[in-house]
């Protein structure tokens, strides 16, 4: 059973309007990632076609890769063909220019297919990132090199090692967006985009060679070594930040597009850690949570929690009642003697005070 698609329409005015479909988040699933070639390749093809829009049904561009189809891709797969042959060598690189139109969400490798493009217009409040540390491995269809080069090494590297997603307002003030509209109005300007571009009228910029948002190669270096630091001290024993790290770092001196080869192996040996098929099956686990049988599909209102009973006043049990005392639930506390419990009352009246100064 096919898993999502692409379809295309051709306006009148010579723009293709490629959407990708897939519910409910439109992943870059196989079947999506065979249509997106296949119609891009009749774009590039038709004489009819001046540009390209990419955008995603219902008010979503794309939610990432389906880590469905991790461990199940093609076994003669050459590795690169979609990051580097695909991405780089037919939609970056074509002589008819992309422009992504971003509603909802552009996540992980929906945000790497967004930057590909020739430029990106977004809604407000659509929520852009690369969030693939948290399942165990890096950006690994251009990200690790297209997002230092539109926002810059410093916010780029916040984003990646914090799994850090911003709205469309904050990527247009960092420059990961060049246009912000509402949702009304945000196929149509990127269109008009796209042939202005096409048209020369905007200047028709690839992601993988701007410079203009590096810095020099010394205070690069520290910038990096900064973020190294920090990845050891958060997470001592975790190999990805730092492989992210590197792969970025590679670009930065080397240039590119040999890194692009390096964040594609360096990715494909961290989906086989330990660490990400972990990581993946505590995701999985979480969403199953939400699609119990004969639970959570009867539509079921949880009732308002009115009142907790916690026992042991100590740190954590302090912590606990300070948490429920502030979402205005009544808290019964019960210790093993008076001494423990007025210790532990005034604990958490210390704590509720900290925490309505902090929601202030």
């Amino acid at each position: 059973m096919a898993r999502g698609a692409t379809t295309m329409e051709v306006r009148a005015d010579g723009v293709a309007v490629i959407t990708i479909s897939n519910p409910p988040v439109n992943a870059l699933s196989f079947d999506v990632i065979a249509s997106l070639q296949s119609n891009y390749g009749e774009a590039l093809r038709r004489n009819d076609v001046k540009a390209i829009v990419l955008t995603g049904a219902k008010g979503r561009f794309s939610g990432g890769f389906d880590i469905n189809g991790f461990g199940n891709k093609p076994k003669n797969e050459k590795p690169g063909s979609f990051s580097i042959d695909f991405l780089t060598g037919v939609v970056e690189d074509a002589q008819k220019p992309s422009v992504a139109a971003i509603d909802g969400v552009a996540l992980g490798g929906g945000l790497e297919l967004a930057m590909v493009c020739h430029a990106r217009v977004s809604t407000p409040s659509a929520q852009l990132g690369l969030p693939e540390l948290q399942l165990g491995i890096i950006p690994g269809m251009g990200g690790t090199q297209r997002l230092p080069r539109l926002v810059g090494l410093q916010k780029a590297l916040e984003m990646m090692l914090m799994s850090k997603s911003i709205k469309g307002v904050e990527a247009h003030k960092f420059g990961l967006v060049d246009a912000i509209v509402s949702a009304d109005k945000l196929v149509s300007t990127a269109c008009s985009c796209a042939l202005e571009i096409h048209e020369h009228k905007k200047p028709w910029l690839k992601s993988l060679l701007r410079t203009d948002r590096l810095t020099d190669i010394v205070e690069a270096k520290k910038i990096l070594k900064s973020a190294r630091v920090q990845a050891l001290k958060q997470s001592a024993n975790l190999q990805h930040p730092l492989v992210c790290i590197d792969v970025i770092e590679e670009g930065i001196l080397f240039g590119p597009r040999a890194a692009l080869m390096k964040e594609v192996l360096s990715g494909k040996m961290l989906e086989q850690s330990q660490t990400s098929k972990s990581l993946r099956h505590v995701f999985f686990a979480q969403r199953a949570t939400s699609k119990i049988p004969n639970i959570t599909n009867l539509g079921l209102t949880p009732r308002r929690i009115l009142k907790a009973a916690i026992v042991g006043g100590g740190l954590m049990g302090s912590g606990i009642a300070t948490a429920f005392i502030l979402s205005d639930i009544v808290v019964v506390l019960k210790e093993v003697n008076e001494k423990f419990l007025n210790t532990g009352i005034n604990r958490i009246k210390e704590f509720c005070q900290k925490g309505k100064n902090d929601q202030r």
